[in-house]
């Protein structure tokens, strides 16, 4: 039994980006790696052409972060912000909880639509679970990766506007 990726959702915004991100990746960029890779081939012995190893060590790179990105567009759920002031945590939404007696702000949804300067955990993640669907003000638990139930408690939920 193969496992379904599950939907990732993502703004238009963040979605054309990394459509343009592939489009460069798996066009120009994986040409000038393949070039490369030839040009330090033709220099000879291969067991100690640096040039040729790090070409190809790149080229791993570049294909692994182009069937990331084929993967997530496959699957994304390109969308608008989440409606304000409804009070349900959605993905997209920046979300304010307390945890061990301290407030966190996060962003639920994927990585790839935050700038890099807030923290996000994925729908899929045990917090997010926990705290997907639910509303402001509400008390849940979630299991934590050695088995502890951790407390959540969710006090504020906005849409997340990057």
């Amino acid at each position: 039994m193969t496992e379904q990726p599950t939907a990732t959702y993502l703004t238009q915004e963040a979605f054309d980006r990394l459509r343009g991100e592939l489009a460069d990746l798996s066009g120009p960029r994986r040409q000038e790696v393949i070039a490369r890779i030839e040009a330090a081939r033709a220099e000879g012995d291969l067991k100690e052409n640096g040039g040729y190893h790090a070409a190809r060590e790149e080229q791993g790179k570049l294909e692994l972060r182009i069937r990331q990105l084929t993967q997530l567009l496959d699957t994304a759920v390109v969308g608008t912000t989440p409606p304000a002031d409804d009070g349900v945590v959605a993905p997209g939404m920046l979300v304010t909880v307390e945890l061990f007696g301290d407030e966190e702000t996060f962003l639920l949804g994927s990585r790839e639509i935050a700038d890099g300067s807030l923290q996000v955990f994925s729908e899929a993640s045990p917090l997010g679970a926990a705290i997907n669907g639910r509303t402001v003000g509400e008390t849940t638990s979630y299991a934590a990766p050695n088995g502890t139930q951790i407390e959540v408690t969710i006090t504020a939920a906005v849409p997340y506007t990057g």
